[in-house]
């Protein structure tokens, strides 16, 4: 039987994972394949530490040469994130012949052009499922079944993390530092969970699904990122008692020759699928022209189910050298001298409705006030609840607008938080319930 000779580098949580996988289930994968995948090398830093995985004797290195160099592979696994080494490791892999299969978000949102365009000189393929949603299969559905149809949005609840702790907060009431701390606890958060509950992280993977999705390319830094660490118990009440919860989604619409790039807490309505998606679970919504909208849910992280996306996009590169064809799809399936740039929508440009939360002091006037400096932007109110009056005690005070353009909302904004009776910032949270 053939034998297809791959290396990997980085043996982490994931790549042990891909180890697990290869060995459990080669059999299976042989039976679909007709041919023998071996792992040829692992290369790491550290190659003593028990990983819980069978490895034979020679396999593992800690020079990453004895992988990109090794004319026998055919294909390479980069797993150990980040920018540096992994950009040099994989530029070194592609100029030797090897095919890619990455996870790596963080590289190909920064530095995907660079290795795109290094693989097409050299003829090889980069495929990079794992990268968004871990085992949900939503990059080459983009690229096969939908490829023929016009995306008009793409929304996804992309970090597991951020959508554990929203739901605990959701489910228990608690708040934002006490779930995080918990979250930690139980391996849903790092130690340093800045990329998750920033957004970061989120930011990534929407850069991937917008240019696949619109055949683009995006500057990480022209994605308006905000994370969850403002939200408060108080805000997901609020969020319950209006119909609304709220989750860290990742936003893409077309507008024209423009796109909408954002991050950042949305309310959605209780009633939409991605309302329900709980937990450390992932999902993706793409609304296409023909097929309509379109939802894929699942494991968006963790050993098992990356493992599985990884494994995936091996066998499609070995099923291309058995034929002896390649790069059949473009690694952003436009062709690459299609792929244009669209410019990104500021997000003061954007309309949308508006949870807005003040903390005022109660007295006479306040939300006439409030609401003065809301009509004076165009901004119209469509609900508002004020919590039992307390003479002389900070209360809430919240309002539901009407769709209005961002600029405006923080205009007003502004000028109501300089009013002496504003007791800290307000709180704006964007809401989607008019999806497409």
């Amino acid at each position: 039987m053939k034998e297809i000779k791959i290396g990997l580098i980085g043996f982490g949580t994931i790549g042990a994972g891909v180890v697990k996988l290869l060995a459990k289930n080669s059999l299976l994968i042989e039976e679909k394949l007709g041919a023998r995948i071996v792992l040829a090398k692992i290369a790491d830093l550290d190659i003593t530490t028990d990983r819980g995985v069978t490895v034979p004797q020679g396999v593992l290195t800690t020079n990453v040469e004895e992988v990109v160099s090794d004319p026998e592979i055919s294909v390479v696994i980069e797993l150990i994130g980040g920018y540096e080494p992994a950009r040099s490791f994989v530029l070194k892999a592609v100029e030797n012949g090897k095919h890619i299969v990455t996870a790596n978000k963080a590289l190909l949102a920064v530095h995907g052009a660079e290795i795109y365009a290094a693989a097409a000189k050299k003829g090889v393929e980069v495929l990079y499922e794992a990268a968004v949603g871990g085992g949900i299969p939503v990059l080459s559905a983009i690229k096969g079944n939908m490829a023929a149809n016009n995306f008009v949005t793409v929304l996804g609840i992309l970090n597991g993390t951020c959508n554990f702790i929203l739901t605990k907060m959701t489910r228990e009431g608690a708040d934002f530092a006490e779930v995080l701390t918990k979250a930690q606890e139980l391996g849903y958060a790092e130690a340093d969970p800045t990329f998750d509950i920033e957004g970061i992280d989120t930011a990534h993977k929407l850069c991937i699904l917008l240019s696949l999705c619109f055949g683009t390319r995006v500057d990480i830094k022209d994605i308006y990122t905000e994370g969850i660490r403002s939200i408060s118990a108080i805000d997901i009440n609020f969020a319950r008692d209006f119909g609304y919860k709220i989750k860290l989604l990742a936003i893409g619409k077309r507008d024209g020759e423009r796109i909408e790039a954002r991050v950042h807490p949305t309310m959605i309505p209780v009633n939409y699928p991605l309302a329900d998606v709980g937990g450390a679970f992932n999902a993706i919504r793409l609304t296409g022209d023909f097929v309509g909208p379109v939802m894929l849910y699942g494991r968006g992280a963790g050993m098992d189910p990356t493992a599985s996306a990884v494994v995936g996009d091996v066998m499609d590169i070995a099923r291309n050298l058995m034929v002896g064809v390649g790069r059949r799809t473009a690694p952003l399936g436009y062709l690459d001298e299609r792929v244009k740039i669209l410019s990104i929508k500021p997000v003061g440009e954007i309309v949308s409705k508006y949870y807005l939360r003040f903390s005022a002091v109660d007295k006479p006037g306040v939300l006439a006030g409030i609401a003065g400096v809301l009509g004076k932007y165009d901004i119209s109110i469509e609900s508002m609840v004020q919590s039992a009056r307390q003479a002389g005690e900070t209360v809430p005070i919240v309002i539901m607008t009407h769709e209005a353009r961002e600029m405006d909302v923080r205009k007003a904004l502004d000028e109501i938080d300089s009013f002496d009776i504003i007791m800290e910032k307000s709180h704006l949270i964007r809401i989607e319930d008019n999806l497409e």
